[in-house]
């Protein structure tokens, strides 16, 4: 075991796929000789050659549209949008062809790619740099979407994300790159993807969250544990596929359920869970499920920013509410 953060262990899965698998290729806006704006590839071109580790033109939909050719051609590009908000030039390709070739040669061929994304606010960025679209990407059929929220789990779920058939949209939290150390086994080891996972046990409230915002929510836990209210944590790590049987089960246990999200609130993830809970649990809930999400404006610049994101406080807030419901 190695003690590795969030960028080091996406690195290391990069790093023992592209030794595994010749037919990976990894390219994006300064992911060879620079290793990204984050440095998660750093290292690897060094290693493994300029002809699978290189730099691409500043043209996202180009970036997306080579490597839809090279996946239907036998190959595995793994490709990296510099930031969140430079994936939308590519949404044609994304959308209109990467999640559709399955579909439109009836199963002929399959996709084999993944799209890193750098994702989410809490760095003090500029404009395009701290977004939050996981709805898009999720709301789109042919895509798989998962976001870690540990080294651990990246590592795992990248490796997963590769050997997948079809396309795969992996979200990486920034904020939390290098904000988390986890012991990560060094060989190469799967996590499913569309698997939540139940990071701690309660017996009063369903927390449901993901990436950056887990780390949020463990701290509101901490506060309310001395008021005595017991809190069951799940990671949902999957946008989708979604689990739906994780997070039933729990709130048929709990009676209660929050839903914690960055992205804005309309027509967003917490909806989607929350439409799943009134499916699953209804007849055992013993307050309205709730959500804390971004608000549905553009994510405010450095000065405002702290503004928009989640505090401990609201989410502590927010669940004695629930509870004294």
């Amino acid at each position: 075991m190695k003690v590795m953060n969030l960028v080091q262990a996406i690195n290391d899965a990069l790093d023992i796929k592209l030794k595994d698998d010749k037919s990976i290729v990894i390219y994006g806006e300064d992911v060879g000789v620079e290793g990204g704006v984050f440095r998660v590839t750093e290292g690897l071109q060094v290693k493994h050659g300029a002809n699978r580790v290189f730099d691409s033109p500043l043209a996202e939909s180009g970036i997306a549209g080579t490597a839809l050719g090279m996946a239907i051609s036998g190959m595995k590009p793994i490709i990296e949008m510099q930031f969140d908000g430079f994936s939308y030039p590519a949404f044609n390709q994304i959308f209109s062809h990467i999640s559709r070739f399955r579909n439109r040669t009836r199963g002929k061929y399959t996709v084999p790619m993944v799209i890193r994304i750098p994702y989410g606010g809490g760095i003090n960025a500029l404009e395009h740099h701290s977004e939050s679209p996981e709805a898009y990407f999720g709301h789109t059929p042919g895509l798989k979407v998962v976001i870690p929220s540990t080294p651990y789990d990246a590592k795992g779920m990248l490796i997963s994300a590769i050997e997948d058939p079809d396309p795969v949209i992996f979200l990486e939290p920034k904020r939390i790159y290098r904000a988390i150390k986890q012991e990560v086994p060094e060989e190469a080891y799967r996590i499913p993807l569309g698997k939540a996972k139940v990071i701690q046990p309660g017996e009063q409230i369903s927390v449901i969250a993901y990436g950056a915002m887990i780390r949020e929510v463990q701290k509101a836990i901490a506060l309310v544990k001395a008021k005595g209210i017991s809190v069951e944590l799940i990671d949902l790590r999957s946008i989708w596929p979604i689990d739906r049987e994780t997070i039933s089960k729990s709130v048929r246990k709990t009676g209660r359920a929050l839903v914690v999200t960055e992205a804005p609130q309309s027509y967003g993830p917490a909806a989607e869970l929350i439409s799943i809970i009134n499916e699953e649990a209804f007849l055992s809930l013993e307050a309205p499920p709730s959500r804390l999400t971004g608000f549905d404006t553009v994510i405010p610049l450095p000065l405002g920013e702290k503004h928009y994101m989640i505090s401990p406080e609201r989410i502590a807030a927010e669940i004695e509410r629930l509870i004294s419901y």
